[in-house]
C-alpha cells in the first residue's frame, strides 16, 4: 500500500512565440484506494468533449502508475482529439515513465499508485495543424517537460506554504490586470 494517499501539482511550460504549443497539466497523485483512486475509476464515464483516456507510451503499454488523462478544454475537432490521443499522450506516458526511472515517483509504489492529469490542448492548435505549422516536437518537449515539473513538485509539496506567504505581494497572476487594483 502506498503511502502517498493524495499528492497536487502543476506546472506551465511553453516556448516564447509558441503559445499554442504550451503545456500546463494539473497533477493528483495518490494511491488507488483514497480518493485519488476513487475520482480515477469514476473518470472512466465519458463526458461530451472531455474524452479521458489511460496514458500509454505505444499500443498495449500502459505506463504505470495507470494514468487517466481528461483535457481542460471541449475537444471539438478530430485534429485536437489527435493530438490529445497522439503528441500529448505519448509526452505525458513518457514522462511519467522517466520519473519512475529517475526515482521521482518510487518504483516499488507504481501499482499501488494512479494518477490524474488534466491537460492543456489550446484550440488554436487546429488551425496551425491544418496549414502544416503546427510544431508537434515543441508539443511534445513542452507537455513531456511540464508533466514531470507537476509531478516533481507534487511529491515534494511545492510550492511550499512558507514560499507562497513570503511571495504574496510580489507575485501575481499572469493575467492579472494593474486597472483592478492592488494586490
Amino acid at each position: 500500500m502506498s503511502k502517498i494517499i493524495f499528492k497536487a501539482g502543476e506546472a506551465t511550460v511553453f516556448t516564447e512565440g509558441k503559445d499554442v504549443t504550451a503545456a500546463m497539466p494539473e497533477i493528483l497523485i495518490g494511491a488507488v484506494d483514497g480518493p485519488v483512486g476513487a475520482a480515477f475509476a469514476n473518470m472512466m464515464a465519458q463526458s461530451k468533449g472531455h474524452t479521458a483516456m489511460f496514458a500509454v507510451r505505444d499500443i498495449n503499454q500502459l505506463v504505470r502508475p495507470a494514468t487517466m488523462m481528461v483535457p481542460k478544454v471541449t475537444l471539438k475537432d478530430s485534429i485536437n482529439i489527435e493530438l490529445f490521443g497522439g503528441v500529448v499522450q505519448a509526452a505525458t506516458a513518457d514522462a511519467i515513465l522517466d520519473c519512475v526511472i529517475e526515482g521521482i515517483i518510487p518504483k516499488d509504489q507504481v501499482n499501488d499508485l494512479c494518477i490524474v492529469s488534466l491537460v492543456w490542448v489550446d484550440p488554436g492548435c487546429a488551425a496551425l495543424a491544418k496549414e502544416g505549422k503546427l510544431d508537434k516536437a515543441d508539443m511534445y518537449k513542452n507537455n513531456y517537460d511540464a508533466t514531470k515539473l507537476a509531478i516533481k513538485r507534487a511529491l515534494n509539496d511545492e510550492p511550499s506554504i512558507d514560499e507562497l506567504i513570503k511571495n504574496r505581494h510580489t507575485v501575481k497572476h499572469c493575467m492579472w490586470e494593474e486597472s483592478w487594483g492592488e494586490i
